[in-house]
């Protein structure tokens, strides 16, 4: 007996969320259920997070939330729930199953069948900006080896619980090579312990667009966290069928599973929401807590219930849909047909009582790590980097001169082309000449330089070696 968190939420949500209960319950799934109250009236009772502390306390103690689409009141001082509940809870990765329902769902890819797995903390989505001069921000792109560690595992494990037979990584590591480098090493070293499974990386850009052509060469893809809210977007409208999704998040310690779509407050209180969304999440939390063989039944039979045309009003269609109904009748007939497998579609099969296998993240040996340089960012109005070069000269010392200077990544001296636009953003590189070394005194010693030579100096990045190998980008051009 499992006991999980349930939200029925606003709009739709309660609903949605009784018809589903049903429908796994009758399944058999062995469930303890713990209601919470999260949303519009949470929010409009004055907690602008829209959940209360003990409530928190109950997701926390069952780890297991099972949450209904909720409203969030319009107007300022109201925090997303989705976006808070994934932050507090570490829910790393997102989900989402995204297949098409030829021919009862109006498709251009009829066998279309791909889940997306989504890094769902970090990457540019930590949110870290800084206006750094008049003409240039920046948002600082972060990837951890734990975040592509956990987020990888977890594709290889769900593609192996799911019998699916290759997982695909979307990167840009021809341009970012230190960040998405590391993803896809991370990839290809994890991809090593999974010889049954098929594994291969796609750069983000021909990736995306296959997928959006020929969706059915894939299965599972895996890539970082604005990439995949991208793509999961792309794949869910390609398939016709966003408003029968359902996805997941993922965490070392809690998941929550959901639809994807929202509380539809103008369809609720009429008995004619569609529950596929909330259901397909609900299946996807049965497979998560190892009750395959539970999930695998509610499923086939929810492929049944499609295929004998048995519809609700959001996907009904003449010709093609047999029977209209509602909420609760679409419910009674997926229960119906417990223990049937649709002949059209295709039905699916789980490997019985088989959670997924996630390990905690074990840190590695520290590498060692060498002092070899620092990049001076500078704010300077000047157009001639040869200007500013001899500028920069100056503060030399002790044997630590200026090697490069680039402008938005681009070397622009020495040798730079003068077609070149350069902004008033100058990153200026100092090396330690041959047989000098570098340390933290050196600049300090060029801060302070650079300060008596009114040189606006906005950050300073530290250049480390790990293990010999080079942890910094080059200038493009170099």
């Amino acid at each position: 007996m499992t006991k999980i968190t349930v939200a029925k939420g606003d709009g739709i949500g309660p609903e949605i969320m009784d018809a589903t209960l049903e429908i796994i319950l009758a399944a058999g799934a062995k469930l303890e259920i713990d209601e919470i109250e999260v949303g519009e009236k949470v929010y409009l009772a004055g907690n602008t997070s829209g959940i209360a502390n003990e409530s928190w306390d109950t997701i926390r103690k069952n780890k297991i939330f099972l949450k209904a689409p909720i409203t969030t009141p319009q107007g300022g001082g109201y925090k997303s729930l989705n976006v808070t509940t994934r932050k507090f809870l570490g829910l790393y990765s997102n989900v989402r199953p995204c297949k098409s329902l030829h021919p009862f769902v109006k498709t251009k890819h009829p066998i279309m069948d791909i889940v997306i797995v989504r890094e769902n903390e970090e990457d540019l989505y930590a949110g870290i900006e800084h206006q750094q001069t008049d003409e240039v921000v920046q948002c600082l792109k972060l990837i951890s080896r734990p975040g592509c560690e956990k987020i990888v595992r977890y594709a290889f494990e769900y593609a192996k619980q799911q019998n699916r037979k290759k997982v695909t990584c979307f990167t840009k590591d021809n341009i970012m090579k230190q960040t998405d480098g590391l993803f896809h090493q991370v990839f290809d070293e994890i991809a090593k312990e999974y010889p049954e499974i098929e594994n291969e990386h796609w750069i983000i850009d021909i990736g995306a667009a296959k997928m959006a052509d020929t969706p059915e060469v894939f299965d599972v893809i895996v890539m970082p966290n604005l990439y995949g809210d991208v793509l999961s977007d792309v794949a869910a409208q390609i398939t016709g069928s966003v408003g029968l999704a359902g996805s997941a998040n993922i965490g070392e310690e809690c998941s929550m599973f959901e639809a994807i779509h929202g509380s539809a407050p103008r369809r609720a209180g009429q008995n004619v929401a569609n529950p596929s969304g909330l259901l397909q999440g609900a299946i996807m939390m049965l497979n998560h807590i190892g009750e395959t063989a539970v999930a695998e039944k509610v499923q086939n039979a929810w492929l049944k219930t499609l295929e004998d045309g048995i519809h609700t009003y959001d996907i009904f269609k003449e010709g093609t849909s047999k029977q209209k109904v509602g909420t609760k009748e679409f419910a009674k007939a997926v229960i119906a047909n417990l223990g049937k497998k649709p002949t059209i579609l295709k039905s699916v099969t789980y490997k019985n009582d088989a959670a997924l296998n996630l390990p905690k993240y074990k840190r590695k040996p520290s590498a060692k790590k060498d002092l070899v340089g620092v990049d001076l960012f500078v704010h300077w109005n000047g157009t001639d980097p040869n200007e500013l070069a001899a500028k920069v000269k100056e503060i030399e010392s002790g044997g630590i001169t200026l090697s490069m200077i680039t402008n938005r990544g681009i070397k622009v001296w020495p040798d730079g082309f003068k077609e070149t636009f350069c902004t008033d953003h100058w990153r200026c590189r100092f090396k330690p000449n041959e047989g000098v070394e570098i340390n933290k005194s050196n600049i300090i010693e060029l801060l302070k330089n650079a300060l008596n030579e009114n040189i606006d100096t906005i950050k300073t990045e530290n250049l480390y070696s790990f293990d010999g190998k080079a942890g910094y980008s080059l200038g493009q051009g170099q």
